[in-house]
Parts: C-alpha cells; structure tokens; sequence
C-alpha cells in the first residue's frame, strides 16, 4: 500500500520558509514601530531605506507566489493553472491600486496609470522578449490562434471601454459619473465572469498548446486533467495542492499589509522628485508583474508559446477585468475622483499595441520581426513618460 505523505511536507518548504519569515518580520517591523516614521514630514533617507525594504520584501513575496501557482498550475494543467495564477498576481496589483487611492494625498489617475503601463510592459515589452527570445532559439514557434484572437478581442472592449469611452462622454475630462462607474463596473464583472467560464468550459482547448503544425485544438481533442487514480495518490494530490494554495495565501497576506505603507511613499517620493504622476502607476506594475513576466519568458524558452501568451494576454485581459471595477468601487466608497481617460498620446500608443498584436497573432507563427517591433513601442512609451 503506499505511503501518504504527511502534510508537513507540503507546508514549509525549504524555499518558501526563508521569504515567510522575512515578510512577517518586515510586516511585524512596520506595524510596530517604522509606520510611524512615515508621513509627509519624512526624510529622504528614511523614504528611500524604507521604500528599499519595502518593495525587496514585496517582491519577493511576489515571487514566492508565483511560484507555489506555478505549482498548482503544473497539477491542474492548463488553462486552469495559469488562470490562478494570473489571477493572483492581478490581486496584488489590485490591493496595491487600492492602498494608494485611499491613502493620504489624491491619486485619482493611479488606476489608469497602472493599467496603462501594464498594457505597455506586458504587451509590449515582455512579449516582444518572448518572441524573440523564443525564435532565437526555436526558430519559428507555434500557438493556439484562437485563444490568441479571443485574448486580443476581450482587451480591445474592455480597456476601450475604460480608457477610451470616457474621454468622449458626459464631462469629456476622463471620467464617468457615478450611474456610469456603476454600470461600467458591472459590465466589465459580467463581461470578465462569462470569458472565464467560457475559458475553463466549452472553450479551454483554446488555450492550450497544439500539436506541431496546427493552430488549433478541438475541444474533443483535448486532453483531460486526470482524475483517477488510487485514493492514496488522491489524498497526496490533494494534500499537495492544499499545501501549495496554504502557502500562496501566506505570502501574498504580507503584500496586503505593506501595501498601504509603499503607497505613502510612492506618493512621497513622485512628489519630491517631481517625476510624473503616471510614474506611480509603471511602479506598481513593474513590483507586479515582474515575476510572472520572467515566468512567461521562460516558456518561451522551453518552447511553450501558447503559455507565454496566456501569461501575457491573459494578465492584462485579469487586469481591466478586476481593477477597473475595483477602482470604480473604491471612487464610489470614497468620494474620490476617478480619472480612466488616457492621453492623446497614451491613445495613439492604445491604437498601434492593439493594432500590432492583433497582426502578431494573426500569422500562422511567431516572428522576430514583430518581437522587435513590440520592443520598439514599448520604448516609445518610455520616452513619452518623461518627454510628453
């Protein structure tokens, strides 16, 4: 008979008992003492020492969630596996969007600004990496088109949507009133809800990898995660599992409470250094997405397109899916102006990203070329945060 193993084994790690007992020291550090240093009166070298610890400790937290649904994701196949965690780094780039509208200075652009510089580094910058970094090494790579396509097709309406419409209605300063925020937030809920069950049901063979040679899967071809199996191995894939999610929960609880911290000192340091506004939100998403973008790089470079894509696609279809409403939320609790229209600038980089991916995917496989080109844009939009 074989053996169970005992849960203990799935609960501490050896690498995820290190970045627990850092985060809630840190945590512990700043609920206890170091919060009270920090408010408009603070010295520089008290925001920098401690924006330092801060996002170190935040983003190794990050890292370590990502990597326990990372392990979920290998037990529950796709595209169970990268929707969790997708999800939960969109959680945290949530929580850190809503510390920062409801700290103490006005931050009414903070959610725009994050979703924006998603867009630009996600769809951009990281997936310009992946496919070159993948054709140099593969050549020519293969993926699912029409989960590709589905992607494209979801951001293009609900980003439009947020970005866009606001700019063209009512005030025409960027933001909707409250019978407005409160419809947009329940489409956008309703429109993310029914691409998610569509995604896990009828339509998941759309996101996976297809053989060599096709640029589809049929639903009826696609292999079904197993669910046999003796009840020992049962009750360790359970515990397993268990075990991982316990753990991603651990880790990301520090990131909760740290975030309001980080956010009084992203506002304190955007206003000291007279940088940009929008330079609070690349912030966020750079402390977000960096781990799951060095994740999506490296299926690239293990020939797993289609899951570079979901990683990429997928994370910024989650972010307008559940930060819109949740900033939409938070104005509407608050009191506090919520601007979503971007730029005319901004708007012309929204044009040529959408329009660029869509031609990306619309190929029968990956090209360098377009790689490049994403890079490209992405480093227009560096310049015009600072220039424009």
């Amino acid at each position: 008979m074989p053996r169970i193993p005992s849960l203990s084994r799935f609960t501490l790690t050896k690498g995820v008992l290190p970045k627990l007992i850092i985060a809630w020291a840190v945590v512990a550090a700043f609920q206890l003492q170091f919060h009270a240093l920090l408010g408009p009166d603070m010295s520089t070298t008290v925001a920098i020492i401690s924006f330092a610890v801060l996002f170190a400790t935040i983003l190794m937290a990050a890292f370590g969630v990502v990597h326990e649904a990372d392990e979920l994701a290998h037990q529950l196949g796709e595209p169970y596996g990268t929707l969790i965690l997708t999800l939960s780094i969109v959680s945290i780039e949530v929580i850190l969007i809503a510390a920062v509208m409801m700290g103490p200075g006005e931050s009414p652009t903070i959610g725009r600004d994050s979703i924006f510089a998603v867009m630009m580094i996600i769809m951009n910058l990281v997936t310009g990496i992946c496919l070159l970094a993948g054709a140099m090494r593969y050549g020519e790579q293969e993926y699912n088109a029409p989960g590709a396509i589905t992607f494209i097709s979801m951001i293009l309406v609900l980003a439009g949507i947020a970005l866009l419409l606001p700019n063209v209605i009512g005030a025409r300063d960027g933001t909707f009133t409250n019978a407005q925020a409160i419809m947009i937030s329940l489409l956008t809920v309703a429109g993310y809800g029914g691409f998610l069950a569509l995604q896990m049901g009828r339509y998941r063979s759309d996101y996976m990898q297809p053989e060599a040679g096709q640029m589809s899967i049929l639903l009826a071809q696609a292999p079904r995660r197993s669910t046999g199996g003796d009840d020992a191995n049962s009750a360790a894939n359970t515990r397993k599992n268990l075990g991982h999610a316990v753990k991603l929960v651990a880790l990301m609880l520090p990131i909760v409470l740290l975030a309001h911290d980080l956010a009084i000192i992203i506002d304190y340091g955007v206003v000291k250094a007279g940088a940009p506004v929008a330079v609070g939100g690349v912030l966020i998403a750079i402390i977000v997405f960096t781990p799951e973008s060095i994740t999506a790089v490296k299926a690239a470079l293990n020939n797993e397109t289609q899951r570079a894509i979901n990683l990429c696609l997928g994370a910024f279809v989650s972010t307008v899916g559940l930060t819109v409403p949740a900033v939409l939320t938070v104005g509407l609790l608050t009191g506090k102006t919520v601007i979503l229209g971007i730029s005319a600038v901004e708007t012309v980089l929204f044009a040529l990203t959408i329009g660029l991916t869509a031609l990306t995917y619309l190929g029968h496989r990956t090209s360098a070329t377009q790689g490049l080109l994403h890079m490209l844009l992405f480093a227009v939009f560096g310049l015009m945060l600072f220039t424009a």
